[in-house]
Formats: C-alpha cells, sequence, structure tokens
C-alpha cells in the first residue's frame, strides 16, 4: 500500500510542528500565570531528553525524571487528586532547568 501525497507530507513536516508544540509548552511553563498540567510537564521533560524512571509499588505519587546525557534528577510529586502542577514546583524546575541550559 502506498502513502497518499497528504499522509507524505505530514510525515515529512512532523519533526516541524512537533518542535513548534514543545515549544509553546515552554512558554506556557514560563507563564505562571496559566494553569499547566502534569502531562504537559511530561512531554516538555521527555522532550529536554529527560526519561521518567520507573518505580516500585511503594513510591506513590513520587516521580523522578533522569536526563538521558547528564543524568540529572528531577524530583517531583504527581499531583492529585487535580492534575495541576503548584506554581512553587514550576519555579523550582524552571529554574534547574535554565541552570543546565535546556531552556
Amino acid at each position: 500500500m502506498f502513502a497518499t501525497k497528504k499522509q507524505l507530507q505530514k510525515s515529512i513536516f512532523q519533526p516541524i510542528f512537533e518542535m513548534s508544540r514543545i515549544d509553546k509548552l515552554i512558554k506556557k511553563l514560563l507563564d505562571t500565570r496559566v494553569h499547566f498540567t502534569y502531562q504537559e510537564l511530561e512531554q516538555v521533560l521527555r522532550a529536554l531528553g529527560y526519561l521518567e524512571k520507573k518505580t516500585g509499588k511503594t513510591s506513590g505519587s513520587r516521580k523522578a525524571f533522569i536526563h538521558s546525557k547528564s543524568k540529572h534528577i528531577i524530583r517531583l510529586h504527581k499531583p492529585h487528586p487535580g492534575n495541576k502542577i503548584k506554581t512553587y514546583m514550576r519555579k523550582a524546575i524552571v529554574s534547574e532547568l535554565k541552570r543546565l541550559n535546556l531552556i
């Protein structure tokens, strides 16, 4: 089966659109006036080279993201019952990412 012209265009330009979406999420992360969800934070961290460390059953809401090259660790609690990242947590994460020149 052959790909259509539209499918080919989408696959060729996908990295461009993906980067644009991540740039928008980073801009949103930096603006503390708007809500930022845990899923959006996961997307940003993955795009910056972080991988979520899989922990045991007893870890609960504690999460760790490890940078694949530098091995830098970001530890946080997954928000519950809501999904919104607290402002103090956002500021700490942004500070670390800026310190490492990732944003």
